[in-house]
């Protein structure tokens, strides 16, 4: 039995949550998200709250269940709040700019890398820090963890590109005799 799909999640005013055909759909002030829903999780809206139910108890099915929760419970969030997520850029001569729909990366090799921003999220570059905003957590947090691949940092100088609150364990270097 999973714990979070027995809650039932509480939609805030100026929220709409509808379920139709095996998609669920919410709307609220920022934006609009659709997901898919498999058949074996039941969804029921009613009296400003959102219940989600077992149909078929197999392995799967169980799986699902709280996943489906915990991924209605995001959408609702970030059609009212948003999500963020902070990446800081360290090293000498390490920049990002954001030109257009693309992120051009100078990070210690030979040419610029240019990676093109997805539909959804916003990006905000500021002196070696980087803002990716957006409605969806999923699409945010997997550009960030993009972004972040082409130079992770390294445990002797922390040079790289890292996560805000990311604590890098530091490497002693060569002891000299």
């Amino acid at each position: 039995m999973s714990r979070l799909g027995k809650k039932p999640l509480v939609i805030p005013e100026k929220t709409e949550v509808s379920f139709s055909g095996g998609v669920v759909s919410v709307r609220g002030p920022l934006g609009v998200i659709t997901r898919d829903v498999r058949p074996e999780v039941g969804v029921v809206v009613a009296d400003g709250k959102v219940t989600l139910s077992l149909l078929k108890n197999n392995l799967e099915g169980r799986a699902l269940w709280g996943t489906y929760a915990s991924h209605i419970k995001n959408m609702i969030t970030g059609v009212n709040k948003g999500f963020e997520k902070k990446l800081i850029i360290e090293g000498i001569g390490y920049k990002a700019e954001v030109k257009g729909n693309e992120i051009i990366l100078n990070i210690g090799f030979s040419h610029p890398v240019k990676i093109k921003i997805p539909e959804g999220v916003k990006v905000v570059s500021e002196k070696g820090n980087m803002t990716f905003s957006g409605i969806n957590k999923e699409t945010v947090s997997s550009f960030a963890a993009t972004v972040r691949s082409q130079k992770e940092p390294e445990p002797y100088k922390g040079k790289g590109i890292r996560y805000d609150k990311e604590v890098i364990r530091r490497k002693q270097g060569k002891k000299t005799a």
